[in-house]
C-alpha cells in the first residue's frame, strides 16, 4: 500500500501506531484499548502508542521518517475532572474516562458473566482494568451524574457513552443503564448519551432506554461469521445472530435510522468481501456498521496480529461508500462510538 493519500496514512497509523507521549490512554477495557487519544486533522483518533512505529510527531504534524504526511496531530490533554474525587474517596477517573477530545465513556458494570475462560471474548479485557485498580466494579447513577456534570463544566464534554458488562438477568444489564441515563440527564439536561448492550430477551427495554433519554444505541456483534464467533467469543457467540437482527430492527424502530450501530472487527479471520456484504445488509436495515481494526491487547486471551493496513483501508473505503450512498454518516449519529469515530478510519474515508 502506497502512502499517497490521507486515508492510506490513517489506515497505516491505525495499525502501526505513532511515537508520541499521550497523557490520555485506555490501558485495558471492553473495547479497542492500549491506545492513546489524539486528534488528527480535527477528528478524534485512538492509535497504538508504539515506540517502534515509523511515524513521529514534529511541530504538530505527522511524519513518516523525513516525509511530511500532510496530517496534523494534537495530543488530547489530561482532563481536569480526573483530579477530582467523590465524597467517599473514589477518583472520578475510576468512574468515567475521556475518549478523544470530547467524549465521556464509562463501563457501568465492570464485570461480565462471559469472562470465565471458556466463554470470554478473546479480544476483551473488561475485568483487567478492575483488577489493576484503575476502575471500580459498579458505578452508581449518582456517581455518573456527578462526574458527567464536572466533565461538561471543566472539560467541555459534548457526549457520553455508557456500556456494561453482561449481567445474568434477561435484560443483560440494560435496565441498570435506564437508571443511569436518567440520573445523568437530571444533572446535565440535554447531554447526548449512547447506551451499549447485548440483545435483551425482552426488547421493550430498548424503548425504556430511549424514554429515559438515550439518543443512540450500540448493539455490538463484532462478527456475523459463526465460525469466527465460536473462536473469538464463545460465550457471546452463543447468542444467535437472529437475536441481533431482531434487536437491531427493533432499535431502529425506536431510535431511528442511523442512530443504531454495531462494531465489525477487521482481522478476526473473516472473509473480507463477506464483511462488506454484511455491512451493506446492516446499512439497508438502518444500522451503522462501525468497522474497526482488531489490535492485539495486553491481557487478551488471543494475541493474533493486527490486519494489514491495506485491508483496513480497502474495507473502510468500501463501507464508507455504502454509507455515503445511503446518507448514513458517522458524524450524523447523535452520540457514541460511530459519532466519535476514533477507533476506526471510516470518517476519514468519508463515512
Amino acid at each position: 500500500m502506497t502512502l499517497d493519500t490521507p486515508l492510506n496514512v490513517r489506515a497505516d497509523l491505525a495499525v502501526r501506531g505513532v511515537r508520541v507521549p499521550t497523557p490520555v490512554r485506555r490501558p485495558a477495557g471492553a473495547g479497542p484499548s492500549d491506545d492513546g487519544h489524539l486528534v488528527i486533522d480535527g477528528r478524534n483518533a485512538a492509535l497504538p502508542i508504539n515506540p517502534a512505529s515509523p511515524y513521529s510527531i514534529d511541530r504538530g504534524k505527522i511524519w513518516l521518517g523525513e516525509i511530511d504526511t500532510g496530517l496534523t496531530l494534537d495530543v488530547v490533554r489530561r482532563p481536569r475532572f480526573y483530579d477530582l474525587t467523590t465524597a467517599d474517596g473514589v477518583r472520578y477517573e475510576q468512574i468515567a474516562r475521556l475518549h478523544g477530545k470530547d467524549v465521556l465513556a464509562t463501563t457501568v458494570v465492570q464485570t461480565c458473566i462471559r469472562y470465565a475462560e471458556e466463554q470470554r471474548c478473546r479480544f476483551c479485557t473488561i475485568e483487567e482494568s478492575l483488577r489493576s485498580g484503575s476502575t471500580i466494579a459498579a458505578k452508581t447513577p449518582a456517581q455518573l451524574a456527578e462526574v458527567a456534570r464536572a466533565a461538561v463544566d471543566l472539560d467541555g464534554i459534548t457526549q457520553m457513552v455508557m456500556t456494561t458488562g453482561t449481567t445474568a438477568g434477561p435484560d443483560r444489564g440494560a435496565r441498570n443503564l435506564v437508571r443511569c441515563v436518567r440520573a445523568v440527564l437530571d444533572a446535565v439536561p440535554g447531554l447526548p448519551i449512547q447506551v451499549q448492550i447485548e440483545p435483551p430477551a425482552d426488547l421493550s427495554v430498548i424503548s425504556d432506554l430511549s424514554a429515559a433519554g438515550a439518543v443512540s444505541i450500540g448493539i455490538h456483534v463484532e462478527s456475523l461469521d459463526d465460525a469466527v464467533r465460536r473462536k473469538w467469543m464463545p460465550g457471546k457467540g452463543s447468542v444467535p445472530v437472529a437475536e441481533y437482527w431482531a434487536a437491531w430492527d427493533y432499535a431502529v424502530s425506536v431510535f431511528g435510522r442511523n442512530q443504531v450501530s454495531t462494531y465489525l472487527l477487521v482481522g478476526l479471520g473473516e472473509d473480507t468481501d463477506q464483511l462488506v456484504t454484511w455491512a451493506a445488509r446492516l446499512i439497508a436495515h438502518g444500522v451503522y456498521p462501525f468497522v474497526v481494526p482488531y489490535r492485539p491487547v495486553a491481557g487478551a486471551m488471543i494475541k493474533a496480529p493486527a490486519p494489514a493496513p491495506s485491508v483496513v483501508r480497502d474495507i473502510s473505503d468500501k463501507v464508507a461508500r455504502l454509507l455515503r450512498d445511503a446518507g448514513m454518516l458517522g458524524a450524523d449519529q447523535k452520540a457514541g462510538c460511530a459519532a466519535c469515530g476514533a477507533c476506526g478510519v471510516l470518517q476519514a474515508a468519508g463515512g
